[in-house]
């Protein structure tokens, strides 16, 4: 029996709602790789976004809880998938650790709990795991042929990268999205939108100025000839692929193209069926782009 590495894993809130296929995904690939997922116990929201206000102690107390209970479970290693919070949790972490009036506010306020935090609480995505604690020669050797023949436009959009030095990889030139889709045997892009803000929380309010954001980053990865666009942001999907409805109906000459969480897409890689209530969570039809996958595989 394949003996398996425990992580500790943040889910954060969109992954128990309208991104549970990119957990479900997630943690089919993980599993392939000798990962088990194991849930946070008392995790809370995040908080969504990091707060810039400087006396917010509020707003850095939700980030920081789930570090604290990390420790609180003996680790030192937080995992999770979606790219907003782990911008959040890794930027509350700094701010704790580099700011001695903040970090007095945070220890007071948290007077409640069983322990105080240390501020040595590691956050890791998904992409990091797979580059420094997989190898991406090592999952190209496992993975094969995979996707050959596949043509991935990798999106990070803004808070993979965002703020220099706390993102996954370089801000100004990135190549773990790259490096990760061809280990997986498939072609990268070369799509200069991908790192575009995809338009965020303005979808609420202003949903057709983010369907403006859509055409724009579909049309540059249709140029570059990809067969979908590949994610690792619950928002960036949301707004890359369902706001690709009203983007079509203000521009006739708009074509959907399929999102594709890159977990979805691994799964694929490694020979994992595309489960069929992944399905139902897309706008943009991925039938025909995952039929292409499997025979790829």
């Amino acid at each position: 029996m394949k003996s398996m590495t425990k992580l500790l894993y943040y889910p954060g809130c969109t992954l128990k709602a309208d991104a549970q296929h990119f957990e479900e995904s997630a943690m089919c690939a993980l599993k392939e790789l000798g990962f088990e997922l194991q849930e946070l116990e008392r995790w809370n929201c995040c908080g969504t976004v990091f707060s810039l206000a400087t006396d917010n102690t509020m707003f850095h107390l939700a980030p920081l809880r789930n570090l604290l209970r990390t420790r609180e479970e003996g680790g030192d290693k937080l995992f999770t998938l979606c790219s907003m919070c782990y911008n959040t949790l890794k930027r509350a972490n700094k701010l704790f650790n580099e700011d001695p009036e903040k970090n007095d506010k945070v220890r007071k306020a948290m007077y409640e709990e069983a322990i105080a935090y240390d501020g040595k609480t590691q956050t890791l995505h998904l992409l990091s795991l797979l580059r420094d604690e997989v190898g991406f020669d090592t999952l190209k050797n496992k993975i094969g042929k995979g996707l050959n023949g596949i043509k991935l436009a990798p999106y990070y959009g803004c808070m993979l990268l965002r703020p220099d030095g706390l993102g996954v990889d370089n801000m100004e030139h990135p190549r773990v999205f790259e490096d990760l889709i061809r280990a997986m045997g498939a072609e990268a892009a070369d799509f200069p939108f991908r790192a575009e803000c995809c338009g965020s929380y303005q979808t609420a309010q202003q949903p057709e100025i983010v369907a403006e954001r859509t055409r724009l980053i579909i049309g540059s990865a249709r140029k570059c000839g990809a067969d979908a666009v590949a994610v690792s942001c619950p928002l960036c999907a949301f707004n890359l692929d369902q706001r690709q409805a009203i983007a079509a109906r203000l521009h006739s000459d708009f074509e959907l193209m399929p999102v594709l969480y890159i977990t979805e897409c691994l799964c694929l890689a490694l020979g994992i069926e595309f489960k069929e209530p992944w399905k139902a969570f897309h706008y943009a039809p991925v039938d025909a782009v995952i039929r292409k996958m499997e025979k790829k595989a």
